[in-house]
């Protein structure tokens, strides 16, 4: 396994253990406000610095398909969850501070908004229960006698089209009503259909509906009332009939009622952090720990079998695919700790299967090409000016060598034999009629972009060579507990693969690497996480050579994770350590220190980084 360098066992999460809520005071007064996003995996709810303000929404199974202008992406959702507080002059209210918070435990953000004479404490939820839901909880303390509207409107993005909003009321044979609103509009020039519901749940005191879209409140000084907007949104994309399907799923809600709602989301998210991942007595690392941890967990959707994007569902950046991200720096955190999670990750590339097979002929190779950036089809969908899309070849035996991992970490015979298999074998099959016989005996792969992707169409990229041999490997020895014939040119050509060495004893990225500055760790993933160099000298030498190369403002966090893996696996804690701060620190935007791609981006939440930076925490301190 991925971290069987150190012993670790998982602790449950203490009622009383540190740093579980994120504190941002007065954010309406910050200079930098990166947001951050509530999310369980079907949708992302994005929190901005302005009175209840919901930035932006997005929905998984809302893709655009390409077209002859544009490729295949994720699309920004209807957003249901617009509260704002009207005066009875006609004006909004005018907040006097904001305070904000993340309760990670729970996976609520909370605002204390003052107004002149009035508090609200405002709370949303991305349901873990109703993944196709989200909730917001408003509790309205009065200083003084107060009368205002809250009135609830959609927000329907450009990328969508054919918007239109009605009213509806249910009756249901018991003859209560409930007042909703429906939002539609369409994508994929037409084909398909969004639809956002809303409805208040407000029976408390000082409440009266007076629409579907708006609520009066009266308080006298000194009370208080609590009411809930709920919000559903549901594609036509998973339901043929997302109308009434959105509407079932909001009148649910309301019947179920927040409190139990509450109830059963944090009952999900106590079962998630059941295992966690602690530095020690260190508490800002174990906080950071957690916000990675969470971030990932958001978004991920039980049962659902997709896999995770850099950017999750916080925004359109990297448009929604997948890349080797998933498997390589965050699969591996998840797999860890819920092997149920990683399982949908899997099964995603699974399904893609046939994909990768049609790719793989329209190449000219055989078995399985799996594509750079996949969709939710599992097709290729890079834009056409990356060369990453045509080039960038590894990501077949990373997804392969993520379904053997899965397979260790569970023992799963049954799923090996069925599902694991197949796909390890085609992958194995493509580096076969991938690589190219040298004069040698020897095997290169030629004309590829490794993980170092400032490096294009190179030959023998170390990375790729060193990724294929452990698919091949791995093959040969799925082969074997399925009682399946391997098939002996796998591991000819594992062991004729070339690496090559520099003449100051350095292993080569590539043939004809000249010592210029790299993107990305690519020869030092050799030793972690293939294991292809085992070698303490050999991984300090390249350890050395390669830190001084990284691009420093430009690349992203995963390599000073790996260099943190490695300077702790031969010895070097203090350099170790000191790589583990240079993983995260740049990385985070005020005022929750969410993860940024890059030092000078703000790409947020990077969950790519989180993973690699979780994966090195896990490597440096053992577990109690």
């Amino acid at each position: 396994m991925i971290f069987s360098a150190v012993a670790v066992s998982l602790s449950g999460a203490a009622e009383n253990a540190p740093e579980w809520t994120i504190h941002a005071a007065r954010v309406d007064t910050m200079t930098q406000y990166v947001c951050a996003t509530a999310s369980n995996g079907e949708i992302g709810i994005t929190l901005g610095r302005l009175p209840m303000e919901v930035t932006k929404v997005f929905c998984a199974s809302a893709v655009a398909d390409g077209s002859a202008d544009d490729i295949s992406k994720l699309l920004p959702s209807i957003n249901p969850f617009g509260l704002k507080l009207i005066a009875s002059d006609g004006n909004e209210l005018a907040a006097l501070s904001i305070d904000q918070s993340i309760d990670m435990r729970h996976a609520v953000h909370s605002s204390v908004i003052h107004y002149p004479g009035v508090k609200v404490t405002y709370e949303i939820r991305a349901l873990r229960s109703l993944p196709h839901a989200g909730m917001a909880r408003i509790k309205v303390t009065a200083e003084r006698p107060v009368e205002f509207s809250v009135v609830n409107s959609h927000a329907v993005p450009a990328a969508l089209a054919d918007a239109a909003a009605v009213d509806r009321r249910s009756v249901n044979n018991e003859g209560d009503k409930l007042e909703m609103v429906r939002s539609v509009s369409a994508y994929n020039r037409g084909v398909d259909r969004i639809v956002a519901m809303s409805s208040f749940s407000a029976d408390g005191y000082g409440l009266t509906q007076l629409s579907a879209d708006t609520l009066r409140v009266a308080l006298e000084k000194g009370r208080e009332t609590v009411f809930d907007l709920f919000g559903v949104i549901c594609t036509s994309s998973e339901y043929r009939d997302p109308w009434n399907e959105a509407e079932r799923q909001l009148i649910y809600a309301v019947r179920e009622g927040g409190d139990r709602l509450i109830e059963k989301h944090n009952g999900l998210w106590a079962d998630l952090w059941k295992k966690e991942v602690t530095a020690g007595g260190n508490d800002e690392l174990t906080r950071q720990a957690r916000f990675a941890l969470y971030n990932i967990y958001s978004a991920l959707s039980p049962g659902s079998r997709r896999s995770l994007a850099p950017l999750g569902l916080t925004g359109p950046g990297y448009y929604g695919h997948v890349f080797w991200d998933a498997e390589t720096w965050m699969f591996p955190v998840v797999l860890y700790l819920n092997p149920v999670l990683a399982k949908d990750m899997i099964s995603y590339r699974i399904d893609g299967l046939d994909a990768a097979r049609v790719r793989a002929r329209a190449h000219g190779y055989r078995g399985a090409m799996f594509p750079w950036e996949s969709d939710v089809n599992g097709e290729e969908s890079t834009p056409t000016f990356a060369l990453t899309g045509p080039l960038e070849h590894h990501i077949t035996a990373d997804v392969a060598n993520a379904a053997w991992d899965y397979f260790e970490a569970t023992a799963d015979t049954l799923w090996l034999r069925e599902e694991g298999y197949p796909l390890i074998k085609d992958c194995a099959d493509f580096w076969v009629s991938r690589v190219t016989s040298n004069a040698d005996g020897s095997y290169s792969v030629k004309n590829v972009v490794g993980a170092d992707e400032y490096a294009v169409s190179v030959d023998d990229n170390a990375f790729t060579n060193g990724a294929a041999q452990r698919n091949l490997r791995v093959a040969a020895r799925a082969a074997a507990v399925c009682g399946r014939p391997s098939d002996p040119i796998w591991l000819k050509v594992a062991d004729g693969l070339r690496f090559i060495t520099m003449d100051n004893g350095v292993t080569a990225e590539y043939d004809g690497y000249d010592g210029r500055q790299i993107k990305q760790a690519d020869v030092n993933l050799l030793a972690y996480p293939l294991d292809v160099i085992t070698d303490a000298g050999q991984i300090k030498r390249d350890l050395d050579y390669y830190s001084d190369r990284l691009d420093r403002k430009n690349g992203p966090a995963m390599a000073r994770s790996v260099l943190a893996v490695l300077y702790n696996r031969i010895g070097d804690r203090d350099e170790a350590l000191r790589q583990l701060e240079m993983s995260y620190r740049p990385h985070l935007r005020a005022p929750f220190g969410v993860f940024a791609e890059t030092p000078s981006n703000n790409k947020c939440y990077f969950l790519t980084g989180a993973g690699a930076f979780l994966q090195a925490l896990i490597e440096i301190f053992p577990q109690k």
